[in-house]
């Protein structure tokens, strides 16, 4: 296990996957395998491919990213839930006990994570722009992670915009920067260094950085902490 509730699969080539927390459904046409221990009367489990060329967070874990910090009841904000297809991997992560509170800009893309949500019970999606989180302030509660993806110039911003309304300090945020959206004129490496700046500026401070090549072209993910509790002297 790479993370708590990321498996891998073992064959030709090993592939990602999550537990799935709804057996028999597939989100997005992605491959199920079940195993389980036959001898020991155990329940067969099922399991769901996870596939990095469809998600940026799986192809962030395949470039050894070290943290997630989505853990089994752990409760993240995720902003840029599109229709669902690694929101519904985020909640596979973090099981019954935890949510994913999903917002979702376009209407139309979603009718798709709302549909899904229905068969989830820890999804609660919000059909909502990112960058005024007032307005779902009574739908997410403190939370432990924010996952971005958003490919917007303002997406600095708008991460701390949510992290000042929602993240625990000590809590972790996990983004994925598209440089070509951020600036088209400039160097990758320049307009994710530029963006790194802006984060520690509202107290997130960056803690790793992997490029998502070969999956994804001039993007990065960031994983970092908001307000980091000081250790008092003892």
């Amino acid at each position: 296990m790479l993370h708590p509730g990321v498996f891998i699969s073992k064959g030709k080539a090993d592939s990602l996957c999550t537990l799935n927390m709804v057996p028999g459904i597939s989100v997005y046409g992605e491959k199920r395998i079940e195993l389980g221990a036959t001898q020991g009367g155990d329940e067969k489990k099922e399991y769901r491919l996870w596939n990095p060329y469809r998600s940026k967070l799986a192809s962030a874990i395949y470039a050894g990213v070290s943290s997630i910090h989505m853990g089994p009841g752990s409760k993240v904000l995720y902003l840029g839930g599109a229709t669902g297809t690694t929101v519904s991997h985020v909640s596979d992560l973090v099981g019954p006990e935890g949510m994913v509170y999903a917002v979702e800009f376009s209407h139309r893309v979603g009718r798709d994570l709302v549909e899904m949500s229905k068969r989830r019970p820890n999804i609660v999606p919000i059909i909502e722009d990112a960058r005024y989180p007032m307005k779902y302030r009574m739908l997410v509660p403190m939370v432990d992670c924010i996952f971005m993806d958003v490919a917007q110039p303002d997406q600095a911003r708008i991460l701390a915009l949510n992290a000042q309304a929602f993240l625990q300090n000590g809590g972790h945020y996990v983004i994925s920067i598209k440089a070509n959206c951020i600036d088209s004129t400039l160097e990758a490496p320049v307009v994710i260094a530029s963006e790194l700046n802006k984060l520690k500026k509202d107290k997130l401070k960056p803690l790793e950085q992997v490029s998502l090549e070969p999956f994804e072209r001039d993007h990065a993910v960031v994983v970092g902490i908001f307000r980091p509790v000081k250790k008092s002297a003892s």
